[in-house]
């Protein structure tokens, strides 16, 4: 077995692996990247990539039913999501050949197997290659894949996990969707604007419940518009295959049918077969790898980073790990927080959000208060006729400091990079209200929110004193 060496060996090619490769290879160091299946991970390959594809498909399809509103008459507009996933497919492979491109221009060595730990120095590869690795210090990046339930398993064909459904070529009539996470909602919206009818099976008392009330109760009236059913304080006990389609049991004893069922109850993390246990590298009980700010790991040399960590389960929370890992490996004393995240859920209305929600601010410890101002109020918007949803800015009533701020509506995962800046930047109120927005714009919805926060507001009626 050929033996290799390194500066530094990455095992994954994820976000998080190959902008670390990148990085340390600018600095001069000699790199291999490990991976087991496809270059760019799941987030190029079978996540976020390909989704946000087919969801730019839907939203052109939207915009199209609607065009007679702006005085635009279409003929008879037909969907072909055959060809929608020939061109998804295109684009992921687009994608993944510029992405071998750039680690070519880059000196980086890809190697194809799977890696496993001989010693904290030392990696065995199986696979295209079969061969042993040397490095001084090894970043792991193998990421997450989807979790499966075992009472009710995905044969990817009729029941199938967030991987298999992007395989569908053709469009069922009736889609049912196990869990109202962000993950569920995106393929809700996507399929609904597709035309199919969609049902989804949320255990909780709500759709995507973490991002809180007032996100979760605007997602849920948005879906209701959309004839989307929401069913929640349910529990899916089984799913049977029959002759017209799928039957699933509900804990209560109600059935309902469907000819899919898409499973969306989450992410498992991928630390299983690589021999971590050989060299004492410590899990936690979700099998997550713990690490420090520095994205180091309890032995000496061996990082991680991205959704392995178990921190949060973003593609650009791991290429900033990735860079946070490297800085340190080059020396550099960089440290990694999470207070300023950006998330965005990709529904049709986009979801975005960052920092604190409010029921986070209050059990912090904060005195919070919510300026929030709608779209129905401004002007771009109704222009756009782009009215639904609204921006809303939280602070600390004492020292007016941002500390979260949520956007539901057009151009949401735009929108909330003005608000990662001002809370990574620790801003208070009065640096978005001396900002001056361009008019007519979306982002004048931050200056309005600022505003309602300060009880001074331009655009709405003040609030009536008692």
């Amino acid at each position: 077995m050929d033996q290799k060496k390194y500066d530094i060996a990455i095992i994954g090619t994820g976000p998080g692996g190959y902008v670390a490769a990148i990085k340390l290879s600018q600095e001069g160091k000699k790199i291999c990247l490990i991976e087991k299946q496809f270059l760019g991970g799941t987030c190029l390959n079978v996540g976020c990539i390909p989704t946000k594809t087919l969801l730019s498909h839907a939203d052109l399809l939207h915009r199209m039913t609607h065009a007679a509103e702006f005085g635009i008459e279409l003929g008879s507009v037909r969907l072909n999501y055959t060809k929608m996933k020939q061109r998804k497919d295109s684009v992921v492979e687009k994608m993944r050949k510029g992405l071998q491109g750039l680690l070519q221009s880059n000196h980086i060595t890809v190697i194809q197997g799977q890696a496993e730990f001989i010693s904290p120095k030392e990696l065995k590869i199986t696979g295209k290659e079969d061969c042993k690795i040397e490095a001084e210090q090894i970043i792991i990046a193998t990421g997450s894949e989807p979790l499966d339930i075992p009472s009710i398993p995905c044969d990817h064909q009729l029941v199938c996990n967030s991987t298999s459904v992007l395989e569908l070529t053709e469009l069922p009539k009736t889609l049912v969707i196990v869990g109202g996470g962000y993950i569920g909602c995106e393929f809700a919206s996507l399929f609904a604007d597709l035309k199919v009818k969609v049902i989804i099976l949320e255990a909780l008392d709500s759709i995507v419940i973490n991002q809180g009330k007032s996100i979760s109760d605007a997602l849920t009236l948005a879906f209701h518009k959309k004839g989307i059913e929401i069913q929640t304080n349910v529990k899916v006990v089984g799913i049977d295959k029959q002759e017209s389609g799928l039957r699933i049991r509900l804990e209560d004893g109600k059935e309902l049918f469907g000819d899919k069922a898409l499973i969306a109850i989450g992410r498992k993390l991928v630390s299983n077969g690589l021999g971590l246990e050989k060299i004492g590298v410590v899990l936690d009980q979700k099998g997550a790898i713990v690490v420090n700010e520095k994205m180091q790991t309890n032995v000496d040399g061996i990082y991680a980073i991205g959704d392995v960590t178990g921190k949060n389960l973003l593609a650009h929370v791991a290429s900033h790990q990735g860079i946070i890992a490297a800085d340190n490996i080059l020396g550099k004393t960089t440290e990694m927080h999470y207070n300023a995240i950006p998330a965005v859920i990709f529904t049709n209305p986009e979801i975005a959000m960052v920092g604190m929600t409010f029921e986070e601010a209050e059990k912090a410890g904060f005195a919070p208060i919510i300026g929030k101002f709608p779209f129905q109020a401004l002007g771009k918007a109704v222009a756009s006729a782009e009215t639904d949803g609204f921006t809303q800015i939280i602070i600390d009533k004492s020292t007016g400091q941002i500390l979260g701020a949520q956007v539901v509506g057009s151009e949401a995962s735009a929108l909330i990079a003005e608000m990662g800046l001002a809370i990574a930047q620790e801003l208070t109120l009065d640096c978005i209200i001396d900002t001056i927005h361009a008019h007519p714009t979306l982002p004048e919805a931050w200056h309005e929110a600022a505003l309602l926060a300060n009880e001074t507001p331009l655009h709405l009626p003040p609030k009536r004193k008692s």
